[in-house]
This record gives structure tokens, C-alpha cells and sequence, in this order.
């Protein structure tokens, strides 16, 4: 069909001029006969041939009951041949007639009688092999019946994409009657349903021909108007035997129960996955702040826009907090994510900040009754509510703020804080699925931070009594330049039981001490001041070094399950020396001028707790310049280096160190050896001798 053509159907005109064939008349491949008043053939057609086997020269003017009918049928038909040229009356049926070949075949005949201008008449035959003609009419008869009973809305539209035909399920999916549907578009007809998409796939199809198969639209129909309704659709290009292109044929399906189905199950697998991923990512570390971090990491941008963790600050400091109904709350900021710098963000507090919320803003309501608080569609009065003041009302606002939610952070019965959460750009309002989603975050988020903020409250608790039993500043003690330095585990651990000590004696004798009690917590803390306070009791008596560990040994294994390793030094200025016992330490270090550091060759010793085997003392000379470097494991101990690597480093950081400053080579040791996340603490003191002069 030409282009004018086309145009001309679209607009409902009459197609003028030719064009092609259609294909049904070859599908039948229809033969015609046309017999004279005595009943022979006088025109014969191809297809003629094709269906009774004799060529046009072999039938005409020969008499066609004759040539094709067979001898038992020649009456019968003579009957029916004089009928129609009598009457006028046309005759139509089955009938079975002889080929050339000899076969019997029936055939579909139509029999009409025709007059010429001198008024001769003729008989007309139109045949076609019958089992052709019931082929196609079983196929229509099917397909008019599936059409019309298929659940499915069906539709056939022309070249210009105008309805030709619906089913009765089309006008019931649509809601409008098929008469309303013939010569309209489907933007006409529906023109809240994607009609963009709809007639843009319709112009696809039937330009290339390539199908579109369930595809899912979006829309309204006038059958349910205050109802959003999700569709598939499919669409196929007909074409006929010849290729003509005869329009589109439309197939819609509502798939709106299976498509929430889906949305649902997927939901579901999201909400599931992202509880996952919280197991997975919440409670790291014993952080307070980190675990505050990692739960607004979890809901931003799977939940929410922005999240904000926020606990009470009584909770923060180990008091436990119940707000009456006309209380502010005290909030403490521990979390903003994401921490972008936009107005959502300005508007939160600032991590690590404190600010009060009157007894009407909704965390305030959140914390005190230990409930949801969702705003699924925020107003501007709403906004009062939300922020912490008029100047991040007026932020959130121009940020976007269309839907809030804060769910209560509650572990073993205390309510903790909230966990609060913003949506700005995702056009979704919170829903009840988000409030059990955000709820079961926060349960599980909740414990975490539970414990996170009572193992700080220890470890603040420990570490304080640790620093109180430790010497602020070695004393100033005759012959000897002395630095120490303290360095508490990394903050993924407990504080440990690390000490030193530095204790002056008659004579002008200085007592060095470095222990480490094995394990962490308050109970190493204690365990390490009664050492220190043992050690500074006997070291009075001025004993050997190795006697005043066989005494601290037996102090040690009076305590419960104790074990602790020391270096015990007494440096006589005057002897310029030092008399040195170690019970399982690491070795000291001496470092004299013009020579390479060295790793005393001590008698290791066992363990101070062990009991039952002795100690040496050893004596090694210590001139004025002469240093001594005493330690604890932490500093040189790690997991992914062995222990004789990290001496040698040490060694060669010492290097020199008679030039520097005592406090300068402390720090360099730590700056230098001590990592991050180590899971010990560390204990360094450096003495240098002087002349008593």
C-alpha cells in the first residue's frame, strides 16, 4: 500500500487507485468454469486446470458433466444444471468430480446463472477443493472463537493504528464499548495508559515487523478511573500470504495483582538482603561512634536519603534516662550519613554535638515513648517538629524533606536514642513495610551500640585507674636523664596491665622497672598495681634484683590466675653499672656512644606466677652516655611480622640515640613501631647516665 494510500485508510477515506491483491482468494485458489446453454464449457481457468488436471485445450466446448463427472452423477447433475438456467437460482454445495488422472475429489461449488448483453445464458461455476474450504473455515471459526472468549483484551488495528476490532474482553478491560474503540487510536480511546509508549511500540512494529512481547504499561482506564492498573502488552504486525501489511494486532493482559506481587517479593528480598548486610556491617568494632557510623552507612540509600544516629546523652555517660511528658530530651549526635555538605545534612547535628529537643519535637516523642514516629507526607507545619530549629527548618525544607521516620534505638528494655531517618529525593513516602524494616535495623543496631557504650564506660573506667596507679612524671633521681612514655591499646581492646617505674634508692641508686600483666580490663589494672606497689615496698629493702623477683613471684601467684612479666634494673652511679634480673621479658637495649645498639644477653627467666624456678642477676657496665632502653611486647609484637624483624628495626632506631633528646626518642619509637590496631598496650622508659657531679 502506498503512502497516500495508507494515509487515505487512516483518515477513513476510501483507498483509490490500485492495490495489491489480498491472499485469501489464492489461499482457496478458487476455479471458474463458465458453461453455455447446452452445458459446455466455453471459459476455463488456470486454476481450473490446476484443480480438475485437464488443460484449457483439452476442456473447452466439450461438455462438462462429461469430461468431469462421473457416469452415475451425469443425471443428478443434468437436474441441477437445468435448475439454474430455468430459475435463476443459484446452487451451492459439496460434490464429488472425476480428474483426468481418474481420482475422485470433492469440491465446493458455487453455481449462479449469468446473461450477455443479446441475452444468451450462461452457467458460471466457481469450485474450490473442498477440504481447502473447511480448512478455512475451521481456522476462522477458531480463531473467531478464541478471539471472542480469550481472557485476554484483543485487538486488531489498521495501518494508520485505528481500532478495526476488540473482544469483548478489550471492552471490558478498557471500559469502553467496541463501537467507541473502530476508527479511534488508543490515544483516543485510552489516553491515561502510557499512550506515548503504546503508540510509539505500535509504530515499531509496524515498521520492522520484529514483535513486542509483554511489555508493561502503566495507566487508568475509564473500567477503574481512580485506579493505577499495570498491563502487559503485546503486539504483532498482519501480514497476508503476499506480504501485504494489514495492520497491528494488539494483545493486553492485567497484571496488576502478579506485578504487586512481585514488587512485594522483591521488597521482601531487599528488606532481607539489607538486614543481611547489617548483621553483616553493624558491630565491627566497640566503638561507640564507629557503630553509630555503621548503622547510618546501612540505611542510606537503601532506606533513607539521610540518616542521623542520635542517643540521649545520660545514656552516653552510663545513666539511664526516662523522660516525663514535658521534659526535653538531651541528645547527643554520634552519626550523619551522607555527610555531603548539603542542606539535609546541615540541618542534622553535628556528630559529636549535643542539643536540646523540646517535649513537642517527634524524636523527643520517639525516645520517650519508645515508638515509631512516622510523617509519611511532610507538610510545612510538620517541619517545626522535625528540625532543631527554624534555621534547619527552613534547610529541610529547601532540601526537599517530603517524608520522615525515627525509630527508637531500645536495647535489654533502655531506650537509647533514635535512629532518624529523611527522604529527599527518593519520591517514595515511608511506608509501614519501612517502619518494620527501619525498626528491626534499629533492634539489631541497638545492642551493638549497647554494648559498644558500656564496654567504653569500662575501658574509660579502667584505663583512669590505670593512668592513677601509673607515675605521671619520673622522679628527678641522682646519675640518671630518664624518659617514659604510656601508650594504651588500640581502641578495638582493652586497656592492658603494662607499668613502669622509676624508684630512687639509699646511696644514690635508681631501681628501672617494665612489667606487663598478662589479659585486660580492670582486673590486669589492678593486678599491675599491686605489682607496682610491691615492687616499690621491696625495691626499699634494697634487695638483689633476682631475690626481689623471687618476691614479686610469689605476690604474683598469690592472686587469682596472674601472670606477669618484668625487667628489674638497679644502676649504681657510682659502681657505673647496673644490676639487671628479668623473669620473661623481652630483653633490654644498651646503647653506648661510638657503638651499635645491643640487645642485653639476659637469663630470660619464666613468668612472675609460675613459682618454683629462680632468677638471675646479671651485671653490665653503664657509663655516663650509656643508655638503657626498657619495653613491653606491644611495641615490637605484631601479626604480620616476626619478632626478630621488628628488634632489628628497633635497634636501628636507637641508633644515634645518644645525640637526642630522651622524650624526642619516646616518641619517635611509638610514632614509628606502634600501630593503629594493635591489640596491646605499650610501656617504654629510657635512662641515661650522668655524672653524679
Amino acid at each position: 500500500m502506498s503512502a497516500a494510500e495508507t494515509q487515505a485508510a487512516g483518515n477513513g477515506e476510501p483507498e483509490r487507485g490500485p492495490v495489491r491483491p489480498g491472499g485469501l482468494l489464492d489461499m482457496l485458489n478458487v476455479a471458474s468454469v463458465v458453461l453455455d446453454g447446452r452445458g459446455r464449457i466455453v471459459l476455463w481457468s488456470p486454476q481450473a486446470e490446476e484443480l480438475f488436471g485437464y488443460t484449457a485445450d483439452e476442456a473447452l466446448g466439450r461438455y462438462a458433466a462429461r469430461l468431469m463427472v462421473h457416469e452415475r452423477h451425469i443425471g443428478l447433475v443434468g437436474e441441477l444444471f437445468e435448475d439454474v438456467m430455468r430459475t435463476g437460482q443459484s446452487w451451492a454445495g459439496g460434490f464429488p468430480i472425476r480428474r483426468k488422472d481418474g481420482t475422485t475429489r470433492l469440491v465446493e461449488f458455487r453455481n449462479m446463472r449469468l446473461l450477455d448483453e443479446r441475452g444468451d445464458v450462461y452457467a458460471l461455476g466457481l469450485a474450490a477443493d473442498q477440504s481447502t474450504v473447511r480448512r478455512l473455515e475451521h481456522d476462522v471459526a477458531l480463531s473467531e472463537r478464541m478471539v471472542h472468549q480469550s481472557p485476554m483484551g484483543l485487538a486488531v488495528l489498521d495501518t494508520g493504528l485505528r481500532f478495526v476490532s476488540v473482544n469483548p474482553s478489550m471492552e471490558r478491560l478498557s471500559g469502553v464499548p467496541a463501537e467507541r474503540h473502530e476508527g479511534r487510536t488508543p490515544r483516543e480511546v485510552l489516553p491515561l495508559l502510557d499512550a506515548d509508549v503504546v503508540e510509539a511500540a505500535l509504530r515499531d512494529v509496524l515498521t520492522t515487523g520484529d514483535p513486542v512481547i509483554d511489555r508493561t504499561v502503566v495507566g487508568r482506564t475509564p473500567a477503574d478511573p481512580d485506579t493505577e492498573h499495570t498491563w502487559s502488552l503485546s503486539l504483532y504486525r498482519l501480514d497476508d500470504s503476499l506480504g501485504n501489511v494489514l495492520g497491528v494486532a494488539l494483545a493486553l493482559t492485567d497484571i496488576t495483582e502478579q506485578h504487586r506481587a512481585a514488587v512485594e517479593a522483591e521488597n521482601a528480598r531487599r528488606r532481607l538482603a539489607l538486614i543481611a548486610d547489617a548483621s553483616a556491617r553493624i558491630g565491627t568494632t566497640l566503638e561507640l561512634e564507629r557503630t553509630a557510623c555503621e548503622l547510618a552507612e546501612v540505611a542510606v540509600p537503601a532506606l533513607a536519603d539521610v540518616a542521623a544516629v542520635d542517643l540521649l546523652d545520660a545514656v552516653v555517660e552510663g545513666r539511664r534516662s526516662t523522660l516525663g511528658p514535658a521534659e526535653p530530651a538531651v541528645i547527643r549526635a554520634l552519626a550523619v550519613r551522607p555527610d555531603d555538605g548539603g542542606d539535609a545534612t546541615r540541618a542534622a547535628d553535628r556528630p559529636g554535638g549535643i542539643a536540646w529537643y523540646g517535649p513537642d519535637r517527634l524524636v523527643t516523642e520517639c525516645v520517650r515513648t519508645g515508638e515509631a514516629v512516622l510523617v509519611p507526607r511532610v507538610k510545612d507545619d510538620d517541619l517545626p517538629r522535625i528540625a532543631r530549629s527554624p534555621e534547619a527548618a527552613v534547610m529541610l525544607s529547601r532540601a526537599g524533606l517530603h517524608s520522615y521516620l525515627a525509630v527508637p534505638l531500645i536495647a535489654r528494655g533502655e531506650v537509647l536514642g533514635a535512629l532518624d531517618l529523611k527522604r529527599t529525593r527518593n519520591p517514595e513516602p515511608f511506608d509501614e513495610d519501612d517502619v518494620l524494616l527501619a525498626r528491626e535495623l534499629a533492634a539489631r543496631a541497638a545492642v551493638q551500640i549497647d554494648n559498644a557504650r558500656w564496654y567504653q564506660n569500662a575501658r574509660s573506667t579502667a584505663l583512669t585507674l590505670q593512668r592513677s596507679l601509673l607515675p605521671s612524671h619520673p622522679p628527678v633521681t641522682a646519675g640518671l636523664e630518664v624518659a617514659s612514655h604510656y601508650q594504651p591499646a588500640g581502641s578495638t581492646s582493652e586497656v592492658g596491665g603494662d607499668w613502669f617505674d622509676v624508684i630512687p634508692l639509699d646511696g644514690d641508686k635508681t631501681a628501672l622497672v617494665v612489667g606487663d600483666v598478662m589479659g585486660s580490663g580492670i582486673s590486669a589494672a589492678a593486678t599491675m598495681g599491686l605489682l607496682r606497689t610491691a615492687t616499690t615496698t621491696l625495691a626499699s629493702l634494697d634487695l638483689d634484683p633476682s631475690r626481689l623477683l623471687e618476691q614479686l613471684d610469689k605476690a604474683t601467684a598469690a592472686t587469682e590466675h596472674s601472670i606477669a612479666t618484668c625487667v628489674y634494673a638497679v644502676h649504681d652511679p657510682r659502681q657505673r653499672r647496673c644490676l639487671i634480673a628479668n623473669a620473661g621479658h623481652l630483653p633490654p637495649v644498651r646503647i653506648r656512644p661510638g657503638r651499635a645498639p645491643e640487645l642485653l644477653d639476659l637469663p630470660t627467666g619464666v613468668p612472675l606466677g609460675v613459682g618454683g624456678v629462680g632468677f638471675a642477676t646479671v651485671t653490665v657496665d653503664f657509663e655516663p652516655g650509656d643508655e638503657l632502653v626498657l619495653y613491653t611486647d606491644g611495641l615490637v609484637e605484631t601479626r604480620s611480622h616476626s619478632l626478630d624483624e621488628r628488634l632489628e628495626r628497633l635497634l636501628s632506631l636507637l641508633d644515634g640515640a645518644p645525640e637526642r633528646p630522651l622524650e624526642e626518642v619516646c616518641e619517635e619509637l611509638l610514632e614509628t613501631l606502634y600501630e593503629p590496631d594493635n591489640h596491646d598496650d605499650v610501656a617504654v622508659l629510657i635512662a641515661r647516665a650522668r655524672d653524679l657531679a
